[in-house]
């Protein structure tokens, strides 16, 4: 990979005014993992979001629910009448 092609992908660039207690917070946690302070952050940050991404797209249910969901997947129930009416009432509805 030649060095341009290695510089346009960093071309993107993210500031931030921070107070100076918080950025030698930053400085000491960069340096304990042995970066440089856009390492640590750009890599906590990256972090944090694939977790909020994570969090966003993965349901969590207690053991009572799971074992609900799984029956109910085992076990489904028969529709009743008036579900049976209310769906072909969509169908034509929505024809």
């Amino acid at each position: 990979m030649s060095t341009v092609n290695a510089a346009k992908r960093k071309s993107d660039r993210l500031e931030a005014r921070i107070p100076a207690r918080q950025k030698e917070l930053l400085l000491k946690a960069a340096a304990i993992r042995g970066q440089s302070l856009t390492e640590f952050v750009v890599s906590s940050a990256t972090k944090a979001a694939r977790e909020v991404i994570r969090e966003s797209q993965v349901l969590e249910l207690s053991e009572r629910d799971q074992r609900a969901f799984a029956e109910a997947l085992m076990s489904p129930l028969t529709p009743s009448q008036r579900l049976k009416k209310a769906a072909r009432e969509y169908m034509k509805q929505a024809r």
